[in-house]
Parts: structure tokens; C-alpha cells; sequence
């Protein structure tokens, strides 16, 4: 990098109104520890901000920002009888790129530490991730949702561009893929011909045709496919259904792994999770009717989601549905780009190509209408509210089978109430203790109960009342924390 280039980095941070998330002043060394938590927390911080890279400058004064000089000089600087950048280096993971400068600006002796932004995975120095929190450097396990941010932000590969397989003629696109599928879901008729089938498929981006051949993206192949064995890169992305005996996994009752592509085997593996599900006789004025524990809409709508919403950049793991005695637990690997609190309003999708054509083709719901019909289905059904567990590499969805309201603990009443408060102001209208009762059936004299489930949500962060300058208690109504 040139001098001029180097003088532009520091003239562009001195316009900084201060220490940032991306940008570090000091004036000498304290000690090499500190300078490897700082790579971590501003090549993190860098990667929240946008920024390409995050800087450490020796020679500017933190609060003034007005330049002095410094005495430390990282290129001959050793930690016992190693080199600065090298035991820095060996500390650092993944490795990202710390690139160390000595110069002069305005008569002053200058130290620029450039590093390279994070991407895809947090950059962490000696075992431990740090972040900026403005100008604080801390630890980055205590802001989970930032940590999310850096691991959704991986390289923008799109993975429906990608080809799963190359072949010669239109009539092998023909043998893997089940075209007419695509048709009878649009309602249009088939076409008379081989030629109009491929064109459309190229439009959609199913498909492409270079050099006399053609190619199967990944998008063609994970909505359409025959049998996702014949991709050998797609063979474990076909959904897992788990049947165990009990609340446990102690015994397994049945295991059976998807083949068919997502639009092409939906209907039938919802019908199979369905066919597993326990049912409830109810006996109506004059006929016994049997009823579903869990009501169809959600398990679709959780099936879909875990489907349409996965990392498939994320080896080793499938989408998997797996039903026990008390519940439904649905995962999807990868973690999720917004908070769980957010999943009721709002939408991002990281396979945006995928999520659409499969709207558009009646398997998801539109964006940001799904969860809303979850939760309006989970209260009319009087379920449990369901929980989100965010794991190592995957997200779980559980949605649990009928409770009596006595046996629900208080994350299970608190994580409704939320819920509750989050369908009502979705749909113009906000909680109260009347419709929180209503939710959970609870009789009118026992409104305090519910109160105290009311306050106690407010206590966890979740939820606040609409008009905090209203005097009267009686009709209080009540809003999410995010409102």
C-alpha cells in the first residue's frame, strides 16, 4: 500500500467523531494481549458495520483525537523471541488478514493495524470472540443476536445458482426432473411440446443451457426432482421424518428420509407426518369426529419454514421432522438471520429464490403471513405456544400437544402471553387481561392470574403497555416490547 493510500485510511478515521465498532485509537502498547482482543472485536465489528475492514491506529489520542505520535513499533516489536505479527497470527481464528504499517503523517510516527472484516464466522483471538460495543471492547456471548448476524453473514453465494448436474439433452432434464408437477400447481396446461417445457424452466431458472448441454441449478433440482439421490450434492438436503415411542428417543418406532424434490413431495410428506400424529375423538350433537392433536396449518406451515429457511451451506444435516408423544420438534440447519422474538412480523429469507417460487406455488404462505396463522391456530386448538431452540448449527422449532393451563410452567405462559400480544397487534388490535384469558380459558374471577402472568412478561422485556400515562388499570391494553 502506498504512502498516499495510507495517509487517505488515516484522514478518513480522523473524521470519525470518535472510537467506533470498526476503529481503534491509542497511543503506545499496553500489551500484545490487548492488541489480539482488539483484531477480534474490530475484524467483528467490521463485518456489523459493512466496513471491509477494522483499524487499530498507535499514535492518536482516544478522546481528543488529535494526533501525538507513538513510540511502538509492531514490525520489531517480539513477544519473547517471536515476531508481533506472527504470534498474533497464531492466535487468531480463521485466519483473516492483518496487514501492519509503519509511517509518518504530519511529522508524527504512525502505527495502522488494517484487518480484515469477518465473514461467515466470528473472528476470535485465543479461543474467545469479542465485539465492539461503541468504543468498549467485550465479549461477543453476550450479545448472542450480534453473534447471529456474523455467522448469517457468509460470502454472497446464491445457492439456487448453483448447478447440481450437468447433462446432455433436453430429455435427460425430462428424466430428472418432473416438469408437469410445475404446470398442474400453476394451473396451466402442459405444453404440446418438449421445447416450450425447456424454455419455460430456463426462464425460472431451473435450468440453464450452455455449450450444446444442459445444466440442473440447484433450484431446479431441490423443487423437482424425481429423486434427490441422483444429486449426489443435494441427496441429504431431502427432509428426515422420526417417529420415536415415548417423550424420549430411547426407542425409535419409525425413520424414513425423504427422496422427492421439495414441490414434488410436500403434499405427501405433510400427509405422512399427519398419519403419525395422535388424534383426539371429539363427539359432537350427533357424530364422533376425529380430531388432530396438532392443527394441520402450523405442521405445514413449520415444515415449509424449516424447508424454504435452511443453511445449505451447512454440511452434514438435513431438515428433520421428529414426533414424540408430547410434541413436535421441526429443525432446519443453519441459525436464523432474525431474532426467534421476531418471527411473528417480520420476513427474511436467506434462500429468496427458493422461498418464492415455492409461494408462488402454494407451498409457503406469503411473506411475513405464516407464524401469524401458526399462533392463530396454536390458541384456537389451545396448545402450548411454541418454542424456538437455537442450537449450534441448527434451528429448532417445537410445537408442544395439549396442556391443561395448570401444568404449563412459567416460560410456557410467559412465551403465550407474548405470542398473544405480538397476533393481536399484528392484526390491529392489542391484549388485554380479557383476551389473555380468552386465550388460556380462564374464568373471569380469576383475572388476577392472569395479571400476574401479564406482569411477569412485562418483567422479562417482552411485552409493555400501550399508554403508560393511563391512570386507570381496568383497561390497560398491551403491546410487544418491539412496537
Amino acid at each position: 500500500m502506498t504512502e498516499l493510500e495510507l495517509h487517505k485510511i488515516i484522514e478518513r478515521l480522523l473524521k470519525l467523531p470518535k472510537e467506533c465498532e470498526w476503529a481503534e485509537f491509542k497511543l503506545n502498547l499496553k500489551s500484545e494481549e490487548e492488541i489480539g482482543k482488539y483484531i477480534s472485536a474490530l475484524s467483528n465489528g467490521a463485518c456489523l458495520q459493512n466496513e471491509p475492514f477494522g483499524y487499530i491506529v498507535f499514535g492518536i489520542n482516544d478522546t481528543s483525537l488529535l494526533i501525538e505520535g507513538t513510540t511502538f513499533k509492531p514490525l520489531l516489536y517480539k513477544v519473547g523471541n517471536e515476531e508481533l505479527e506472527h504470534w498474533l497470527l497464531q492466535r487468531i481464528s480463521p485466519r483473516v488478514d492483518v496487514q501492519i504499517f509503519e509511517l509518518t503523517y504530519q511529522e508524527k510516527k504512525i502505527s495502522l493495524f488494517q484487518i480484515q472484516a469477518a465473514s461467515g464466522q466470528p473472528t476470535c483471538f485465543s479461543h474467545h470472540d469479542y465485539i465492539r460495543v461503541g468504543s468498549i471492547t467485550r465479549s461477543l456471548k453476550d450479545f448472542p443476536e450480534k453473534e447471529r448476524k456474523i455467522w448469517a453473514n457468509k460470502p454472497k453465494v446464491v445457492f439456487e445458482n448453483g448447478i447440481a448436474i450437468e447433462v446432455e439433452a433436453a430429455s435427460d432434464v425430462i428424466k430428472y426432473l418432473d416438469t408437469q408437477c410445475y404446470f398442474d400447481l400453476l394451473k396451466i396446461p402442459y405444453p404440446s411440446n418438449r421445447e416450450a417445457v425447456i424454455e419455460k424452466f430456463i426462464s425460472e431458472k431451473f435450468i440453464k443451457h450452455q455449450h450444446n448441454a444442459y445444466q440442473i441449478t440447484n433450484l431446479g433440482a431441490i423443487l423437482f426432482a424425481k429423486n434427490l439421490e441422483d444429486f449426489d450434492s443435494l441427496a441429504y438436503r431431502a427432509p428426515r421424518v422420526i417417529q420415536y415411542e415415548g417423550k424420549n428417543k430411547l426407542k425409535t418406532i419409525k425413520d424414513q428420509d425423504g427422496k422427492l424434490g421439495y414441490v414434488l413431495g410436500f403434499d405427501r410428506l405433510i400427509k405422512y407426518i399427519n398419519a403419525l400424529l395422535p388424534s383426539n375423538e371429539v363427539i359432537g350433537v350427533a357424530l364422533r369426529e376425529t380430531k388432530l392433536m396438532y392443527p394441520e396449518l402450523a405442521v405445514r406451515e413449520l415444515v415449509a419454514n424449516a424447508l424454504v429457511h435452511q443453511d445449505f451451506f451447512e454440511k452434514g444435516s438435513s431438515p428433520m421432522i421428529e414426533i414424540f408423544n408430547d410434541r413436535i420438534e421441526i429443525s432446519n440447519p443453519g441459525l436464523p438471520l432474525i431474532s426467534p422474538n421476531r418471527f411473528i412480523d417480520e420476513y427474511q429469507s436467506r434462500n429468496e429464490l427458493l422461498s418464492s417460487v415455492m409461494r408462488r406455488l402454494g407451498i409457503c404462505e406469503k411473506k411475513g403471513s405464516g407464524m401469524d396463522k401458526v399462533v392463530f391456530n396454536i390458541e384456537l386448538y389451545q396448545l402450548p405456544a411454541y418454542d424456538v431452540l437455537v442450537q449450534e448449527k441448527h434451528t429448532k422449532v417445537i410445537l408442544y400437544a395439549y396442556q391443561k393451563f395448570a401444568d404449563m410452567d412459567k416460560k410456557d405462559r410467559i412465551r403465550a402471553c407474548y405470542q398473544h400480544a405480538c397476533l393481536k397487534y399484528i392484526t390491529n388490535e392489542k391484549m388485554t387481561n380479557t383476551t389473555l384469558r380468552e386465550r388460556f380459558k380462564i374464568a373471569d374471577e380469576n383475572a388476577a392470574m392472569v395479571s400476574r402472568i401479564i406482569k411477569e412478561t412485562a418483567q422479562a422485556g417482552l411485552i409493555k403497555e400501550e399508554d403508560p400515562e393511563n391512570n386507570s388499570r381496568k383497561y390497560v391494553k398491551y403491546i410487544p416490547i418491539w412496537a
